[in-house]
């Protein structure tokens, strides 16, 4: 192929790679179509790995794990119609936990859009409230401009989902290749610098509390604040929590770490929440399953609130001082300035509540114990693998018992509470980091929606090791069917299910199954034992082993139950 140069001419698909390659893709997630069938015809040529899943939502979900583990926009391509229909749970899912993501779906030509032609559906349309942007390509000239506006913006401020929508005649146009030197959106100016005079009010607000606390969201790690916190923590001496998806902000072994706050949060942390005088709320959005009954959510707490999107402040709590922009720099700035506080009484009596409520799980079947088998993952791995959860009890145990000691090593669907999330997820994770150990934590449910996706970790040889907790049941809503109806277990008996082992063997992978606490331990050394292949692992767990602590919906760490 002749070199190419700026103004090469080239059809619109060769023109749509060329632009992703430009912004530094190296691998996209996809299932072709009639709509893409000359995007793919080009991806042929090698310039950008493509990887075949085995449903949309597959590509999507492995999108947003690239995404979320390396930090980069993952990139996902499906054709029109229920092809990009079958995105739009993923792109949801993507939007509410801020995950950069460039969603690139085929459309029909444009002169049959509008007509119900075959296969066309509106997808700019029905994503609209769950993207940040989205853009119908009407020219093959327009395509190099459209991509770096829509990184840029997925990337940007508080990342998100943006949708490319590209019309079949587009792909096979000629154009000339013309990418923009810059760009300009007009009224897109994400605030990156916090104000100084809001900076200066936190430190001094922070210096002067008796009994302070942090809480991090995910916005300290998408902005990649990590070690600005840390320094902020260390050097004030501030002890922190977390929410579910800042888990791996700060590093669980940290004694100032009190663990996640909020409904199945450690009691510590929500003792914390509720006794703090001030409150340093750095890229957290105060959602319902982290504040539990928000009237009740820190009460007495002067409250920071630090977040790079202004929309989320005051939205839910009225900080005392809102400082809007990027929790980095923020967070470095504040940490210049605070002082080393005298906090001993405050951090013995949480260390005191440490003590006297653990984190625990018992259960009167003398099956495994999920806390056993996270607290063997733990010490096997030395708290350094990526763990993609998917949803529903396993997550909870995952992030009350998982140690996360980087950010982006814990990856899970928070906001949406995806089933299925899980598999495909981790396959983006393994992709983006070939020689780490890479672990899906599933639900004997959540397995099932999306256990397809095997056969591409099969065939791109992904050494991803599966741990299902196999109950029987679709175990959160049995627990709560438990607890509040007086266990009528409506539609959550699932015992009917495949053999997990002979369908990853059915697969090409690995199949094991531990039945006893005796065989955790061998069953995941032998999982770490294989290299060349994805391991599925079906841990026969206790049918009742409930999560807690639980605060019910809409309560407060009052009528948290304990066991």
């Amino acid at each position: 192929m002749a070199a190419e140069t700026k103004h090469t001419k080239m059809i619109g698909a060769r023109a749509l790679i060329r632009a992703l390659a430009d912004e530094g893709v190296e691998v996209i997630f996809g299932y072709p179509g009639a709509a893409t069938i000359a995007i793919h015809d080009v991806l042929m040529e090698g310039r950008i790995k493509h990887i075949l899943v085995r449903h949309e939502q597959g590509a999507v979900h492995a999108a947003d794990g690239y995404a979320r583990s390396s930090g980069k926009v993952g990139v996902c391509l499906a054709t029109s119609g229920p092809g990009a229909l079958n995105l739009v749970c993923g792109i949801g899912t993507a939007y509410m936990d801020s995950v950069p993501m460039v969603a690139i779906t085929g459309q029909v030509a444009t002169a049959k859009l509008g007509t119900d032609a075959f296969q066309e559906a509106d997808i700019t349309g029905v994503t609209a409230p769950i993207v940040k942007h989205s853009f119908l390509v009407k020219s093959a000239h327009d395509i190099p401009t459209v991509i770096r506006k829509a990184f840029h913006i997925a990337s940007t401020g508080r990342p998100g989902p943006v949708v490319v929508d590209l019309p079949l005649d587009l792909s096979f146009a000629e154009t000339e290749y013309d990418r923009p030197e810059s760009i300009d959106l007009p009224g897109y100016r994400p605030t990156l610098i916090g104000h100084p005079l809001q900076i200066k009010k936190a430190g001094a607000l922070m210096d002067s509390a008796r009994r302070p606390l942090i809480c991090a969201g995910g916005g300290v790690i998408a902005a990649g604040a990590g070690e600005e916190l840390r320094r902020l923590i260390e050097k004030a001496g501030i002890p922190m929590a977390y929410t579910l998806m800042g888990k791996g902000a700060f590093p669980d072994s940290h004694h100032l770490n009190l663990g996640m706050l909020g409904m199945h949060g450690s009691p510590v942390a929500n003792f914390a929440a509720r006794d703090c005088d001030v409150l340093i709320a750095i890229g957290m959005r105060f959602s319902d399953r982290s504040t539990n009954k928000i009237s009740t959510f820190a009460p007495e707490a002067k409250i920071v609130h630090i977040d790079v999107d202004p929309a989320e402040i005051g939205k839910i709590v009225r900080p005392i001082i809102p400082i809007v922009g990027d929790a980095k720099n923020i967070v470095a700035a504040i940490a210049h300035r605070v002082r080393k506080a005298a906090r001993e009484s405050w951090i013995a009596e949480l260390d005191e509540y440490r003590d006297s409520y653990p984190v625990r799980q018992t259960c009167e079947d003398e099956r495994i114990l999920p806390k056993d088998i996270y607290t063997a993952i733990n010490e096997i791995t030395g708290g350094e693998a990526i763990v993609a959860t998917d949803v529903g009890q396993h997550q909870m145990w995952a992030a009350q018992f998982i140690r996360t000691e980087h950010p982006r090593h814990f990856l899970s669907s928070g906001g949406l509470g995806t089933m299925g999330y899980g598999l495909p997820a981790a396959i983006g994770a393994q992709v983006a980091f070939p020689k780490k150990t890479v672990f899906v934590v599933a639900g004997d449910g959540g397995i099932l929606m999306n256990n397809q996706e095997l056969m591409t970790a099969v065939e791109q040889l992904l050494p991803i090791k599966i741990a299902i907790f196999n109950n029987g049941y679709l175990g959160m809503v049995r627990q709560w069917q438990q607890l509040f109806y007086d266990r009528r277990y409506a539609s959550t008996d699932i015992s009917s299910q495949p053999d997990f082992v002979r369908l990853a063997e059915a697969y090409g992978a690995v199949g094991l199954r531990a039945e006893t606490p005796e065989d955790v331990r061998p069953t995941l050394t032998a999982a770490l034992d294989v290299t060349d292949r994805p391991c599925v692992m079906d841990f026969r767990i206790a049918k009742e082993a409930n999560v807690f602590p639980m605060v019910p919906a809409g309560g407060s760490v009052e009528d948290m139950l304990l066991e």
